[in-house]
């Protein structure tokens, strides 16, 4: 079987090439890739190439498949699997395996899986740790965004609170408390809005502040102004207040943040968020910092006399993306809002390359098709001259301009590559 894949050979060394995927194991499944979205993570391995923990040191040799978050069908089944998975179905995927204590994942690790490919092999392993999922969703993105989505739920799963009387700790964000998110306009940020908007327990504010006007515009249009199941949501651009800090604890009554999320690898923002905690509050460094050196000044007497705590989640559990696919699935989250780009094959290496520079969301990508990364807010000037165009501009129309399984439908088939 021949496949098109992107493949890392060391740092900043990304090939689009073609080559044929050795014979199919007993143990292993042959899938074909449809969606692919984009992940920060990627370009971290980029830039890192070897220094990464995951990017085995033989790369520049045996190359591997890049992207993590994706989803497709399933093609050849090899004899071990036989009856439990089946030729045709969609599949979603957790790349965050552990086996046999190693860090070996999906579009870091492997020379014959990853995402942003048009066929892929899934490993042994991927199967025996129950990391190759059914997926019955009516769209190929909603499998791919259940990753990132995984990460966000294993977050508000991962904060907890103490219990000064007998030390135990309550698992999960405070039910009817405060939520800052910091750096929280981007596609994760949007994310961490909607899953606590669907699901218990639910706090009674979340605040997002940010500081791109661009971001926050699009927020603002994407979650209503009024409380929905009896939340406020509040989008805040940091620099219009000369004290950010002081007006942030202000919209708490002066009671402070029980659950502060930082989405931004930056220093100011983790320390802000440490200052803005209230008593037995839980800051959750989420961002993953490239710099291992990476450190910033926390209050330890808050820690000692308000019982404030620090810690981080990276990824999620196959239980966390299993909970995301049944969320999207269902139609009580929409894990669209993420997406603002749309792309083929040929657009994955710029994309990774210059992720950090391009404005928006997540960079969604169909190793199927040939097409440039194209923003959803351009599909109607596009769609002027070009019908493919103004057919994606009016379904996202009818979609709250969101991606939407029915405009993928209409791309794939456009390009050759329905189901």
């Amino acid at each position: 079987m021949h496949t098109r894949a992107v493949r890392l050979y060391g740092a900043n060394d990304l090939r689009l090439e073609t080559f044929e995927l050795p014979p199919l194991q007993d143990d292993e499944i042959l899938v074909r890739i449809k969606s692919d979205s984009i992940c920060m993570s990627t370009h971290k391995l980029l830039i890192q190439g070897t220094k990464h923990k995951r990017c085995p040191a033989d790369v520049a040799t045996h190359p591997v498949m890049i992207g993590h978050e994706f989803a497709g069908d399933i093609v050849e089944v090899g004899a071990k699997w036989q009856g439990e998975f089946t030729p045709g179905e969609k599949f979603a995927q957790q790349p965050a395996l552990n086996y046999q204590g190693k860090l070996d994942s999906p579009g870091y690790s492997y020379q014959w899986c990853g995402g942003s490919a048009t066929y892929a092999i899934m490993p042994h392993e991927v199967m025996e740790l129950g990391c190759l999922l059914h997926y019955d969703g009516d769209s190929y993105f909603g499998a791919s965004l259940g990753e990132p989505m995984s990460c966000i739920v294993g977050g508000y799963h991962g904060n907890y609170h103490t219990n000064k009387q007998d030390y135990s700790h309550q698992m999960g964000i405070r039910p009817g408390g405060h939520v800052l998110i910091l750096g929280g306009a981007g596609p994760m940020g949007l994310g961490a809005v909607e899953y606590p908007l669907a699901v218990e327990p639910r706090p009674a504010q979340i605040v997002v502040a940010d500081v791109d006007p661009a971001r926050l515009a699009r927020a603002r249009e994407l979650f209503p102004a009024e409380a929905t199941h009896g939340v406020t949501v509040t989008f805040v651009n940091s620099r219009d207040h000369a004290d950010p800090a002081a007006y942030l604890r202000e919209l708490t009554g002066g009671h402070g943040y029980d659950d502060v999320f930082v989405y931004a690898p930056i220093r100011e923002l983790a320390e802000l968020g440490d200052r803005l905690l209230a008593f037995d509050g839980c800051l959750n460094f989420f961002a993953g910092p490239s710099d291992a050196g990476f450190l910033a000044e926390m209050n330890l007497y808050n820690v000692h006399y308000s019982a404030t705590h620090i810690m981080g989640t990276t990824g999620g559990t196959t239980d966390d993306l299993k909970e995301a696919l049944g969320l999207a699935a269902s139609g009580a989250i929409r894990p669209a809002v993420m997406v603002t780009h749309i792309g083929g094959i040929d657009s994955i290496i710029d994309a990774v390359t210059r992720l950090p520079q391009i404005p928006g969301g997540k960079k969604l990508t169909y190793p199927g098709i040939e097409l440039p990364l194209t923003a959803i807010d351009d599909f109607g000037a596009l769609g002027e001259t070009d019908p493919l165009f103004a057919d994606l501009a009016a379904s996202c129309a009818r979609h709250q301009g969101l991606w939407n399984a029915e405009a993928e439908a209409i791309l794939l088939r456009a390009k050759g590559d329905a189901a």
